[in-house]
């Protein structure tokens, strides 16, 4: 089996070379190439294959999060090792979401990186002991709750659409929500324009599909369409 191929990108000349003198004096490991750009890493993976990618993730032309994305896409057996100082959560999904195998910061001591680019060649995911901890608060964390059906809407919002799809008219829905008619229709005219609907006919079939409407009654008031039984007035 012949030396580990690993390509380093960093736009710092000094830190670039640094890293690249440390892995290739390592045994089993070959440095065979180096770029100082997103867009140069792209164009190097490609013509080198190399088996790790050392990443920076601010890069100028792509970001280490872009060129780790093309260069994944393009070969998915190279594994990218992102090295850098940004140490926010943000950045480490990202990267992770782009196909990254692991996130160090930049002040991993020289061992760590060695060992970092042998577990990302072997397909293991590693991170940095900071990392690794922030990445199993967020997995440890109790589920988000789920997200309300067409969140562009307002909560009066979709209560006026739940209430449409339930087949109430507007004058009903003004009675149901203690609104006056105009508010109603701003509510409506709202909803139709942040679901691209032309007509109540398409609201209503939107919002029945996504499950509104089908466990609203009107209690004691009558539906739209429907007969209202009249109390009659006392004789005077």
């Amino acid at each position: 089996m012949g030396d580990l191929r690993v390509l380093v990108v960093d736009d710092h000349p000094l830190f670039r070379i640094g890293v690249g003198t440390l892995l290739a004096a390592e045994p089993g490991i070959a440095v065979v190439g180096e770029a100082a750009s997103g867009a140069e890493a792209v164009e190097a993976a490609a013509a080198l294959h190399p088996d790790v990618v050392v990443m920076d993730l601010h890069l100028p032309d792509l970001s280490g999060i872009q060129a780790t994305r093309h260069i994944v896409a393009a070969n998915p057996g190279t594994g990218v090792l992102m090295l850098t100082m940004a140490d926010e959560s943000e950045s480490v999904f990202a990267a992770m979401r782009a196909g990254a195998r692991g996130y160090l910061l930049k002040d991993a001591e020289p061992d760590e990186i060695v060992r970092a680019v042998q577990a990302v060649a072997r397909r293991e995911a590693i991170f940095g002991p900071d990392i690794a901890n922030r990445v199993l608060a967020f997995f440890n964390q109790p589920p988000p709750a789920s997200e309300p059906v067409f969140p562009e809407l307002t909560g009066r919002e979709r209560e006026v659409l739940a209430l449409i799809a339930a087949g109430h008219s507007n004058s009903l829905i003004a009675s149901t929500l203690c609104l006056s008619p105009k508010t109603v229709r701003n509510h409506i005219s709202n909803v139709f324009a942040k679901l691209h609907v032309a007509d109540r006919a398409e609201a209503i079939v939107r919002a029945r599909d996504a499950g509104l409407g089908r466990s609203v009654t009107s209690g004691a008031s009558p539906r739209a369409g429907g007969s209202a039984t009249r109390t009659p007035k006392p004789k005077s």
